[in-house]
């Protein structure tokens, strides 16, 4: 799960560093590089990659890829810690669509964490009269996104295999900002090929190790690390990008993880 998290990280980290390219063009080359390894994987272990639930797969590819232009773009726009942190908060959408969409039971504790990490939020926003607004609200907008994708994945549940949806969510992606990101094409240096191309292999490996933690441990064991990412996101923005958080914004970022790992925490208690 760390290595997971410096995956992200890493993924953050040049989006940031690419602030000068249009952001379909990021999500292009973000999409194109993840490819180069889940199309692989598909062929060697004879994957039918079409799918089963191929509406819900489309579905789940085209919010996720809204969802994936939405982060990028507050990635531009405000503090990188601030904007992994309130993202992160698209479980806690997902709880409210799991309640209404769904019917789903949820715990009163689930609840409270819905509160904590929403008031987490608040605190980000409500006392950093310098925040971009317009970042702030494509930091939730891209949540929202997110939460409804979350509710599609478990729509599929295990008529498919993981890196089928990966795959569909990667390929759509592909096209969609392949199209629009001719109408803003800026030619990239040489160096900045390898930098472009390197998204999709961190996104990958970031996806990839967090499976895999999930999979060879307990989830409450491992799932808390998962947020790991907005530390080290915010101490590479403070070193590299010089950005400046006051108590107010580690306070709510703080909120806003500690509701999150009370959610995790309260769907793997008996």
């Amino acid at each position: 799960m760390l290595i997971s998290a410096i995956g992200f990280t890493l993924l953050n980290t040049f989006i940031k560093y690419l602030n000068h390219f249009n952001v379909y063009q990021i999500v292009f080359f973000r999409s194109i590089g993840s490819l180069f390894f889940t199309v692989p994987f598909l062929l060697k272990n004879k994957i039918y990659s079409l799918g089963n639930k191929r509406k819900l797969l489309v579905l789940r590819s085209v919010f996720g890829f809204i969802s994936m232009v939405l982060f990028f773009s507050s990635l531009k726009l405000i503090s990188m810690g601030s904007a992994v942190s309130i993202r992160y908060i698209a479980p806690i959408f997902a709880i409210v669509f799991a309640v209404l969409i769904l019917k789903e039971q949820i715990k009163k504790v689930q609840w409270l964490a819905c509160v904590i990490a929403f008031l987490g939020v608040v605190i980000i926003k409500g006392f950093d009269i310098e925040m971009n607004v317009l970042g702030l609200l494509y930091a939730l907008l891209s949540a929202f996104f997110a939460g409804i994708v979350y509710i599609i994945i478990r729509k599929i549940g295990d008529k498919d295999h993981p890196m089928v949806i990966v795959n569909y969510f990667m390929i759509i992606s592909g096209i969609i900002s392949g199209c629009l990101s001719l109408f803003y094409w800026k030619m990239p240096q040489l160096w900045e090929w390898f930098v472009l191309f390197s998204l999709g292999i961190f996104g990958y490996f970031g996806q990839y190790y967090m499976t895999k933690a999930l999979q060879s441990s307990e989830t409450n064991m491992v799932a808390p690390l998962k947020y790991v990412e907005v530390v080290f996101t915010m101490i590479i923005g403070v070193i590299w990008f010089k950005e400046i958080y006051n108590i107010y914004n580690l306070i709510g970022i703080l909120l806003v993880v500690s509701g999150l790992i009370i959610n995790v925490l309260s769907k793997q208690s008996k």
